[in-house]
């Protein structure tokens, strides 16, 4: 099993494909090996995802 992470002083960013206007955004989470942490922009208090590098660039790349 894989130990999540401690977020608390993640630095997150916005996707750059935000549009800015608060509707539905994601941002990750630089500077981790690894993984790629990822959440919702309007819930920063909530949950994040963690991808594997490989399965993050299989989501990116379907997307």
């Amino acid at each position: 099993m894989i130990e999540t992470p401690d977020l608390t002083a993640a630095a997150w960013r916005k996707s750059t494909y935000s549009d800015g206007n608060g509707g539905a955004c994601v941002e990750v989470a630089d500077g981790f090996t690894g993984i790629i942490p990822v959440r919702d922009s309007k819930v920063a208090d909530g949950p994040a995802v963690i991808f594997g590098n490989s399965a993050w660039t299989a989501f990116v790349a379907t997307l």
